[in-house]
């Protein structure tokens, strides 16, 4: 697909690569095959006096298509006509020679067009033109597809305006959420359609607009999160929806299955992961690894574009007990913001101020956190401090750029490096002095006690920072509502750093990355449960977690932090547990 940059995007995003920027990631046989089983294995309303439409939005290399033709050969009195969108033409004429080598029968109608753009002009407000010699496009019985995976800093904003309008999405969109919305306007009301995404809309911010058309566009059947079993030799950690077009039949909650990688110890075996998704519990794969198959339904907490879960009993009545003994949330006592992004790092950030002469050292350095001395509680002591030249300040509650000309020190280096500074296109078209960082956060917040924490990691690592530290981008941060109600941050650091914490996590949202790592987001952080401060439980959790602070590093300090283990599992009303990574 051509996705048409701005400028702006242009210059930020110069170097990815074409197959990046086009989303493709061509689908594996073994996925394409579950996918077409599942469609066939629901789709009960076979014509039997049309033709029977099918159609892949985004044809790739074909594999889709050959997959759910080998499932329809089991119906061999079916009139089938193909229908397909792809942008590449070298990837069309594959597809093309594959699918007439192995069922030259089968009419064929392949366009090198645009997808989105066919549905906007034909199903949208203005400009009806067909691809098919038809005013009027009829609509289709079956549907798989593997829909590209582009963000929005890739395709560019004009692109992402125009899909998010048409649409009715909001924020930091992915291509592919555009191509779910789409897929549901060309649908029969009885026809079925499989479609492979990215697991992320499950449980982002972004994601929410598309979860609730999701709901309100589909009948929904079932969801299988297939989270790191490697199915594509990609980054997508992969999902599959199936879902009947929106006919007015009532329909209870859709089944959901989950498969993630655990060490724990297997109960079975299976060949791969496909067939692992018949038991229950964790399973043995060929090649070694161990997955945890869970099966329960679809629950978004009755909040139309809420989050989305497995639910089962087990872990509904764990929750149900956490709830129960929670007194607020993480996003309850502070907001939580991602760190400083300069967009120039070279520029900005170094470890080798000290060199500079006493003449020449900026007088704007601050001392910077990044995830390089990530540890639980207390951070690490870098040989070398990273600093950043950080030109912004609050006055009369307004954060601005501060005036260099009272740094003349700090004016010299940033002028040195002016051109660098002003090739930042965006933050000179946002109207903003040019040696300004690109998200600088709050300048009044760095000077008070904060909670730091890893973005993404196999465990969770929050940490105490009392040195009047700039975070870094990579790592996110609270500073308490009140000032003097710090102790809920000591608190947070408990809770966060337990095991107990992920097991919450994976109960709520199990957005796992590969080997087992888990993004520690806003979206996610903000829901931890905290227990009520004033209990006698919490308050020892905190004089312990202050403990542990004091001592690190040291073999007491990790006593100290197995006794907390244990605190922290009872102030939810819980015994402690395993938890598997």
């Amino acid at each position: 697909m051509v996705i048409l940059k701005d400028s702006v995007t242009a210059s930020r995003y110069a170097t990815v690569p074409e197959e990046k920027a086009v989303g493709a990631t061509y689908t594996p046989k073994i996925l394409s095959d579950f996918v077409a089983q599942r469609i066939v294995e629901v789709f009960d309303d076979f014509p039997p006096d049309r033709p029977l439409r099918v159609l892949d939005p985004a044809v790739g290399d074909g594999e889709l298509l050959l997959s759910l033709l080998q499932q329809l050969t089991n119906h061999p009195d079916l009139n089938i006509n193909v229908y397909g969108f792809e942008t590449d033409p070298q990837a069309l004429s594959v597809a093309t020679t594959r699918l007439r080598k192995q069922f030259p029968t089968i009419p064929i109608h392949f366009s090198q067009d645009d997808f989105l753009s066919f549905v906007l002009d034909n199903f949208g407000i203005v400009n009806t033109l067909s691809l098919f010699n038809s005013t009027t496009p009829e609509t289709y019985d079956l549907v798989i597809a593997n829909p590209p995976y582009v963000r929005t800093q890739i395709m560019g904003s004009l692109q992402a305006q125009r899909l998010t309008k048409q649409f009715c999405l909001s924020g930091r969109v992915d291509l592919y959420y555009a191509f779910l919305l789409a897929i549901a306007q060309v649908l029969k009301p009885d026809g079925v359609a499989g479609v492979i995404v990215s697991n992320r809309f499950m449980s982002t911010r972004s994601g929410a607009p598309v979860r609730r058309s999701i709901l309100e566009k589909f009948n929904l059947q079932h969801i299988w999160d297939f989270g790191d079993s490697k199915l594509f030799n990609a980054a997508v950690l992969p999902a599959v929806l199936l879902a009947k077009g929106k006919n007015g039949h009532s329909l209870e909650l859709p089944d959901f299955t989950s498969i993630y990688e655990t060490h724990d110890s297997p109960a079975t075996e299976a060949a791969t992961p496909i067939e692992a998704l018949s038991y229950s519990g964790t399973v043995q794969i060929d090649d070694g690894r161990q997955f945890l198959v869970r099966h329960g339904k679809l629950d978004t907490g009755n909040i139309p574009d809420g989050v989305w879960r497995i639910a089962t009993e087990r872990v509904d009545s764990w929750l149900e007990t956490v709830k129960s003994y929670t007194w607020a949330t993480f996003g309850d006592i502070g907001k939580i913001r991602v760190g400083v992004k300069t967009c120039a790092d070279k520029v900005f950030i170094r470890s080798d101020w000290d060199d500079f002469s006493d003449d020449e050292r900026p007088e704007l350095l601050k001392p910077l956190i990044t995830h390089h001395i990530a540890r639980r509680f207390k951070a690490l002591e870098p040989v070398n401090q990273r600093q950043i030249l950080y030109p912004h300040e609050v006055v009369q509650n307004l954060r601005r750029a501060i005036d260099l000309s009272h740094y003349p020190k700090s004016q010299i280096y940033l002028e040195r490096h002016r051109a660098k500074l002003e090739s930042r296109k965006y933050i000179m078209e946002s109207g903003r002095k040019w040696y300004e960082i690109w998200v600088p956060q709050d300048p009044s917040a760095w000077d008070q006690i904060k909670l730091v924490f890893r973005d993404i990691a196999a465990e969770p690592t929050f940490w105490i920072n009392q040195a009047g530290s700039v975070v870094n981008g990579d790592c996110y941060w609270i500073v308490c509502h009140d000032p003097n109600q710090t102790d809920l941050l000591w608190l947070a650091a408990a809770v966060g750093n337990s095991s107990f914490i992920e097991r919450f996590y994976d109960s709520c949202f199990h957005n796992k990355l590969y080997a087992g790592r888990r993004r520690f987001i806003t979206q996610y952080v903000e829901k931890f449960p905290l227990p009520d401060p004033h209990s006698a439980i919490a308050k020892e959790i905190i004089a312990k977690a202050k403990e542990i602070y004091a001592n690190i590093p040291s073999p007491k300090a990790n006593e100290l932090q197995e006794q907390l283990e244990r605190m922290v599992w009872q102030a939810f009303g819980l015994f402690i547990e395993k938890v598997v990574r």
